[in-house]
């Protein structure tokens, strides 16, 4: 009986739809829509009845320190951040070995950059001021002799016959392969990338040279003779035994 009864077609129940003139307000609100909601709202109540018995009952002599440490800024309880808990030695070796990370970092960049520029031709090297021209025959090599003394000392492209002109266009980084473009990118990235960390770290050992004990001034921009964007200090001498 069973598989006559599911052999037999049955009609698709479908979900009532928000009437036509109630459209204006969204979709109609199914029963488990109204669960959800009352559950939300009678939790928001619930707490609202809590806190104002709270506030009914409220000691005005109630006191505690965290009065004092803490304050309420827009209606919000912000405690008061808590002091350091570590000591100057304790810090200083977390410096230590945040320099050692940041040294081994800097290395593993610069030799990436070897790497990188091994393979690659220098785009800072600047390429001496000569062109240098080949021709096939003495008749070609004339008359690439002429075009040059007619021009100026910089010869451009419009004297260079067209098939010596797309030889020096390959040539121009601008007209490289996709890859080796990439390759001169990210090599550009990495210098950039070695600065920053290498300033970084300069940053990084001058203030843990400032934690050390000793009398020391920053020197005032007459006084340096290299002039850094980082301030200079001096130490006093101390005769140590």
């Amino acid at each position: 009986m069973s598989s006559l009864r599911n052999a037999i077609p049955r009609r698709a129940h479908k979900e009532r739809a928000q009437p036509e003139a109630r459209k204006k307000f969204g979709l109609l609100e199914k029963h488990k829509d109204y669960v959800v909601r009352a559950k939300a709202y009678h939790l928001k109540e619930a707490t609202i009845a809590k806190l104002r018995e709270k506030a009914a009952f409220r000691n005005p002599d109630e006191f505690y320190f965290k009065m004092i440490n803490s304050r309420t800024v827009g209606g919000v309880h912000r405690p008061k951040p808590e002091a350091n808990k570590h000591t100057e030695e304790e810090l200083l070796l977390l410096k230590n070995k945040d320099m050692g990370y940041l040294f081994q970092i800097v290395q593993s960049e610069k030799k990436k950059i070897e790497r990188l520029s091994s393979t690659l031709h220098e785009l800072d090297n600047k390429c001496p001021n000569k062109h240098v021209y080949f021709a096939e025959d003495r008749e070609e090599a004339k008359e690439i002799q002429s075009r040059i003394g007619q021009s100026s000392n910089m010869p451009s492209f419009d004297n260079i016959p067209s098939r010596i002109k797309n030889l020096q266009m390959l040539s121009n980084p601008l007209f490289l392969p996709r890859k080796t473009a990439s390759s001169y990118r990210e090599l550009e990235e990495r210098k950039q990338r070695l600065h920053k960390l290498e300033k970084l770290y300069a940053e990084m050992a001058l203030q843990k040279e400032l934690k050390k004990p000793g009398r020391k001034r920053k020197l005032r921009e007459d006084e340096t003779i290299n002039q850094t964007s980082q301030p200079v200090y001096k130490w006093r001498a101390q005769r140590k035994r």
